[in-house]
């Protein structure tokens, strides 16, 4: 019989984290800070997503190169490396690197939820946007963003300069994906549109409809790469989901950022505080 599985509790820089175990699912567990929920990791089964968003974040992973393809990733914001460990998984050999600022979190991690040997993870504590200023121009195949300080996307992270950053990272026919969260009338979620239209040729945006549709708070996955992006599978599996998302491109992704400018270092903020509950727990 296992060892029961009891939470734990640490102040790390962003506030206090906790990790709960799932009492229906053994070797799971619940990752939170200062009660919003950060990251959910099943150590035994790392293709079990429980967060909506990661899930979509994993479909383009799925889409993003044939099945099994290894690949060089660079995420910015770890958590509890959910999605690493996905990426691991499903393409084995894939090259990861992982940029988490808050270092008593990555020392959590580590201790508690422990990478699988070989995993191909490394992980670093840096701050992203430094992090990817410094990395090698077209080194990365895919570059994953989800990096909130507290609830928040911090500042440097949303001007059209980390845009143009995150497009020289990638190599051609990259891929950048960025977990963003906003609510209607999008002022921040738009401007984010239109800054990756400065650097990139190809935008789409992935969200449940009662979110784009401004009925309420959420999170949306913005991409934007230099090819044309393969919607097509991606918009299948994201409508399969047990909370359906739909990937407006094109037209309609015209239509959502219509009127909305690019955003510079010098007028960056961060994305708006979700109202209250948004993301705790029940």
């Amino acid at each position: 019989m296992s060892d029961e599985q009891i939470p734990v509790v640490r102040d790390v820089g962003q506030g206090t984290a906790k990790l709960m175990p799932d009492v229906d699912r053994d070797r799971a567990w619940l990752l939170t800070v200062d009660g919003a929920p950060q990251s959910y990791v099943d150590l035994d089964d790392p293709q079990h997503l429980e967060f909506e968003y990661v899930r979509r974040l994993a479909h383009v992973l799925d889409c993003v190169a044939e099945p099994g393809r290894a690949l060089d990733l660079l995420h910015l914001g770890g958590g509890a490396l959910t999605l690493p460990r996905y990426a691991a998984a499903t393409r084995a050999g894939s090259r990861q690197t992982v940029v988490e600022f808050d270092g008593g979190l990555v020392e959590l991690v580590a201790e508690h939820l422990p990478l699988a040997a070989g995993s191909g993870v490394t992980v670093h504590t840096a701050d992203a946007r430094a992090w990817l200023e410094a990395a090698p121009a077209a080194s990365a195949d895919v570059v994953v963003a989800d990096v909130f300080g507290g609830s928040r996307v911090p500042a440097q992270l949303t001007s059209v300069e980390y845009a143009r950053a995150a497009a020289r990272v990638l190599r051609p026919g990259g891929l950048y994906a960025a977990n963003l969260a906003d609510g209607a009338p999008f002022d921040f979620l738009r401007a984010q549109v239109a800054n990756f239209a400065e650097a990139f040729a190809e935008l789409a945006l992935i969200a449940e409809p009662a979110v784009l549709r401004g009925r309420r708070f959420g999170n949306a996955v913005l991409l934007a790469s230099d090819v044309p992006l393969e919607v097509g599978a991606l918009a299948r599996r994201c409508a399969a989901d047990a909370f359906p998302a739909r990937v407006e491109y094109g037209d309609g992704l015209a239509r959502f950022r219509k009127g909305a400018a690019p955003v510079t270092d010098a007028d960056a903020a961060p994305s708006p505080a979700p109202p209250e509950g948004a993301f705790s727990l029940g």
